[in-house]
């Protein structure tokens, strides 16, 4: 009886099992409203969203994901997303078996700003929030009704908002192409115009834009401090990373054009006309954390002469023998370390790995008109188009595989024009002088996107460093994360207090 019993539960289990891992499948039809049709554009990319929680859109965070580029759509026909069609790419759908009967939400955007590689662009259009219980097999319908607006820039008395077109980068594009600023004055600007104040230029964060200065004046504690005669007079410039493949790093690129070249040749003095800063008072600083940390660095590496000081948080891996865990030169891919295990790309301050490089670059690949992370808008579709070659169709290079993660070594090595640890290891005897005190780097110990590891290693070479000895401040903080310590105002004043020494 009791071989039975153990028989009966073992039937049970395996029945169980299959049942649990039942695959669901999604058709959902997609038109565009009439009131957006003249908004429409071919060619972009369609990205389903699906997610249990409701506190924010689904296009803002979603459990699972569907992307496919439909191909000679005018918006009117109904486009069926189909995930039984082996051309389309999802992530997330196998593990929603388990949830059957549970309320999911739902939304579609349409990606087709192709100035902007990022999904939440102006000008992209999306449908109205919506819900539904799962089954196995679900039909939806949704509409895109919705466009994606310009963010402005606050209306302020002490911000003022910079755009200009750029002769550069619209030669280099065959199209006008804008550059954006925004600038927040010290609270005595317009009491002494005629002071000599250090202008700092803020980099954002990944596809960070000019706006985020609305966040900052919106800080009451911010403000507060602010407008008083204890905060430091420093003109604070927030610079915008808007590109085609996501954020340039501002720097000149054979995908993104000559960024860094209008950066300097044509922004920055464009806003230094307006603010009255001139370039003869040498008090042009740099600051930004994570992408905006290695932006900082990287333009006071490339450009020694024309800034004066960089303030630089958690930034992106500034070493490509340590690209996270990767060394791009010799590993052979970027899914699996030398092990055999499948590599991490984000980790918990306590070492925990959260999110495997293979999935990150999945996830991309969904995200990207052409099925991989080139026009993904993501964070190596942005490496990739910055740092590498351009291809015999017009788009970046790709120096991985997307599917398989192995590495094309001839792409990766010319990578080594941006390793900034390389260029100063190829050229310490004329960057040496000119980047004495200049350079200040933070990041913690427990960098969540294991950056850390290649400040380690920069800091090793500018520690042996001779004629001259590097006096950059490096420092670590042990069990912190990314950015943690990143703080506006220690920046500002860390910035006022090299400018009063000067």
């Amino acid at each position: 009886m009791k071989k039975y019993f153990y028989f009966f539960i073992i039937c049970f289990c395996i029945v169980h099992n299959i049942i649990a891992q039942k695959t669901i499948y999604f058709k959902v039809g997609v038109t565009v409203a009439k009131e957006v049709q003249s908004s429409f554009v071919k060619g972009g990319r369609l990205i389903f969203h699906f997610t249990k929680q409701n506190e924010k859109e689904p296009r803002n965070r979603s459990e699972v994901i569907v992307g496919v580029t439909p191909q000679d759509w005018n918006g009117v026909k109904t486009f069926i997303i189909n995930t039984e069609n082996k051309n389309i790419l999802s992530n997330g759908i196998d593990k929603l078996s388990s949830h059957l009967s549970e309320k999911y939400y739902y939304q579609v955007v349409y990606k087709q700003n192709i100035d902007d590689g990022v999904e939440g662009a102006a000008g992209n259009l999306y449908s109205e929030v919506d819900s539904v219980i799962l089954s196995s097999s679900l039909s939806l319908n949704v509409q895109l009704k919705k466009i994606i607006t310009e963010q402005t820039i606050i209306k302020h008395d002490f911000v003022k908002s910079v755009i200009i077109q750029s002769k550069y980068l619209s030669d280099f594009f065959g199209r006008p192409r804008y550059l954006k600023a925004a600038v927040l004055l010290p609270s005595g600007y317009y009491e002494h115009p005629e002071k000599k104040y250090p202008i700092c230029y803020r980099a954002p964060g990944l596809n960070g834009r000019c706006s985020a200065i609305n966040a900052l004046i919106a800080k009451k504690d911010f403000t507060d401090w602010w407008f008083t005669k204890a905060a430091p007079q420093v003109i604070y410039v927030f610079l915008d990373s808007q590109g085609p493949y996501g954020d340039t790093y501002q720097i000149d690129s054979e995908n993104n054009g000559p960024c860094g070249t209008a950066l300097t040749e044509e922004l920055i003095p464009e806003i230094e006309k307006q603010v009255h800063y001139k370039s003869e008072n040498k008090m042009r600083y740099l600051a930004g954390a994570s992408t905006g940390g290695w932006v900082a660095f990287g333009l006071q590496v490339l450009y020694p002469d024309f800034f004066d000081g960089t303030w630089s948080y958690s930034p992106d891996p500034v070493d490509f023998t340590h690209y996270g865990l990767i060394n791009i030169y010799s590993d052979e891919t970027i899914f699996y370390n030398h092990f055999g295990y499948l590599q991490p790309g984000k980790r918990t301050i306590y070492g925990e790995p959260t999110f495997s490089m293979k999935d990150w670059i999945a996830g991309e690949n969904i995200n990207s008109i052409t099925n991989d992370y080139r026009v993904s808008g993501g964070q190596f579709g942005a490496y990739n188009a910055v740092f590498g070659p351009r291809g015999k169709d017009g788009l970046p290079s790709l120096m991985f595989d997307p599917y398989s993660g192995k590495i094309d070594h001839d792409i990766a090595v010319q990578w080594e024009k941006y390793d900034l640890k390389k260029i100063l290891e190829k050229n310490w005897s004329v960057l040496g002088t000119k980047l004495q005190g200049k350079i200040w780097i933070w990041t913690g110990d427990m960098d969540g996107l294991y950056s850390n590891i290649a400040t380690r290693f920069l800091k090793m070479f500018l520690d042996k460093t001779e004629n001259p000895k590097s006096d950059a401040k490096i420092s670590f903080t042990p069990m912190a994360g990314h950015t943690q310590e990143w703080s506006d105002k220690a920046v500002l004043m860390m910035i006022a207090e090299k400018a009063a020494n000067k």
